[in-house]
């Protein structure tokens, strides 16, 4: 398993309840999030290049 493909076990979850979480944890977790985005978009943008180099092999000729 390469660095990019390590998985991390978040102790949080999305749309928890944050009265009781700091805000070192809070500024913690706006960093995680932020890199998990970046990743999502970044996964985003390369399966959406293959879909469209895809469709561009297999269109019709006219």
């Amino acid at each position: 398993m390469t660095a990019d493909m390590r998985q991390s076990v978040t102790e949080f979850k999305i749309g928890e309840d944050l009265y009781g979480v700091s805000v070192a944890e809070l500024s913690a977790r706006v960093v995680t999030l932020r890199a998990e985005i970046t990743r999502i978009e970044a996964e985003l943008a390369k399966k959406e290049s293959d879909l469209s180099a895809a469709d561009l092999l297999f269109a019709p000729k006219s």
